[in-house]
């Protein structure tokens, strides 16, 4: 998804070329589709951790080209804007201590991000916006000066034709503008990817779909932008508006946003999934290879796809099917709604849960999807998102009337034996898998998230400070206790 885009001067015979050439990919997927065994092989993961770099005021510190040199471990890579970094681990089988692996490359990744950074200055948050930020951060010279970001940015604000405006409603309200991206970069996430066989495609997928309302109430860790406390995952709305490049021109109906959580259940194949970004979005980084796929297919040979790529990492959906020509070919189901933080063992306790939760209900929803229309695991995602823990989601029964409205936090719990079940059927070891899934129940069991501590932190301290001052005294206390490492239900929190 992160290929290489080394030029920024794009015609009208570009755009043309590369919409053929997405269609060519798009037969030569449906080719490769028909062979026996394709993308078969055993089950694996993959993560990338997004963080912020934070100066010794909890500022943050626009350093990311200078920490970039050419000795730095190529696994960490830059993101959107100058204050952002992204650690991409490397993939695990799922069988056996997967997790382990998992959490103790998170750890790593976020010490090579500090030795990186700590030269110029800078230190590593994890969270899934620094609540710190100022308007005055984000202006256009916060972006990374790379061709795919000025290209992104630059296309984007063109179709739109007016400047980007956020409009967020939580317990307060904020409203901002923005010329660029800017504002998407943001975000920091954990994204999850998990290698998933052509046949369990539609099954895996939806089954996501349904248990990551769950997943990003208990891991929720962003209630703050730009001073205002709004939803327990602001960046959700955030990262929506920040980058919607539909015309604000009045029109009958409005064209599908590039930050979706979907558009109805998948009913057979992962070619639906591509179809759908082929046909429902205009190309945004029209660059073309020189080889066409379809001759590649007949040649024996797994195609690259690279076009197929590039169109899909410019599609921002929270969960998304990737093609990977590696090993012989294969498919990845990316989740993608994670928040960055708060510590590697939380991170890594999130991930057995969603994972776990999507493996051990695909088996499952065939039977449920009559009594669950696509528009309420929808409504679930924005409300989990807004709520967090306080959300009340609905569930299907396999009794009328299908579904009922349902306590978040009961229903985490309820997914927990489920999850477990999922993750056996991966060959996660059973006392790892244990291990994780009882930090979630401990987090649920005592109502605390991330943003939960944070807002509680920001409130007591307000009783004394200004709400910036606030702000900067919980990060310092998140920082530290995130270096600690103990896991978030641990964490000190008088709530009187």
């Amino acid at each position: 998804m992160g290929q290489k885009i080394d030029r920024e001067n794009l015609t009208e015979e570009d755009y043309r070329l590369f919409s053929e050439r997405l269609q060519q990919c798009l037969q030569a997927m449906e080719t490769l589709l028909q062979k026996k065994d394709f993308g078969q092989g055993e089950c694996s993961l993959g993560a990338e951790l997004e963080v912020t770099i934070i100066d010794s005021d909890g500022r943050p510190l626009p350093v990311s080209h200078q920490a970039l040199g050419p000795e730095l471990d190529p696994r960490i890579q830059p993101e959107v804007t100058r204050f952002s970094l992204e650690f991409n681990l490397d993939p695990v089988a799922a069988r056996g201590a997967s997790f382990t692996n998992i959490q103790q490359q998170l750890t790593s990744g976020v010490s090579l991000m500090g030795q990186a950074t700590a030269p110029h200055g800078g230190s590593i948050s994890t969270i899934g916006i620094l609540p710190t930020l100022r308007r005055e951060d984000l202006g256009d010279e916060a972006i990374t000066n790379l061709p795919r970001y000025n290209l992104l940015s630059k296309t984007l604000r063109s179709r739109r034709q007016a400047s980007f405006q956020i409009n967020i409603n939580g317990e307060e309200q904020l409203l901002a503008t923005s010329n660029s991206v800017v504002l998407e970069g943001s975000n920091t996430s954990l994204q999850l990817h998990l290698r998933v066989a052509p046949d369990e495609f539609a099954a895996t997928f939806n089954a996501a779909q349904m248990v990551t309302p769950l997943a990003l109430a208990i891991s929720g860790n962003s209630p703050y932008f730009l001073g205002c406390r709004l939803w327990d995952e602001t960046r959700i709305a955030l990262f929506k508006q920040s980058v919607d490049s539909r015309s604000t021109a009045p029109v009958a109906w409005r064209r599908a946003a590039r930050v979706p959580f979907g558009y109805g259940w998948v009913r057979n194949s992962v070619l639906e999934q591509f179809a759908e970004s082929v046909l429902l979005f205009e190309p945004i980084l029209p660059i073309c290879s020189d080889r066409d796929p379809r001759d590649e297919v007949a040649a024996g040979r797994v195609p690259a796809l690279s076009e197929l790529a590039i169109h899909q990492s410019t599609i921002w959906q929270w969960n998304r099917a990737i093609f990977d020509p590696a090993l012989g070919g294969h498919f990845r189901l990316e989740l993608r709604a994670l928040p960055s933080g708060p510590t590697p063992v939380d991170m890594t306790a999130n991930s057995a849960f969603l994972l776990g939760a999507t493996v051990g209900w695909a088996s499952r929803m065939q039977s449920m999807l009559p009594g669950f229309p696509f528009q309420y695991a929808e409504y679930n995602f924005y409300r989990a998102a807004q709520a967090g823990l306080n959300a009340q989601l609905l569930w299907p029964t396999r009794e009328p009337v299908s579904p009922r409205e349902r306590p978040v936090t009961e229903l985490i719990l309820e997914n927990l034996p489920i999850a477990q079940e999922g993750l056996d059927m991966m060959g996660v070891n059973s006392s790892e898998s244990r291990r994780l899934l009882d930090i979630i129940q401990q987090r649920c069991e005592r109502g605390i998230n991330g943003a939960r501590w944070q807002s509680t932190r920001v409130r007591q301290l307000e009783t004394g400070a200004s709400r910036d001052e606030a702000l900067q005294g919980m990060l310092r206390e998140y920082q530290a206790l995130a270096r600690e490492g103990n896991p978030l239900h641990q964490w000190p929190l008088d709530e009187a």
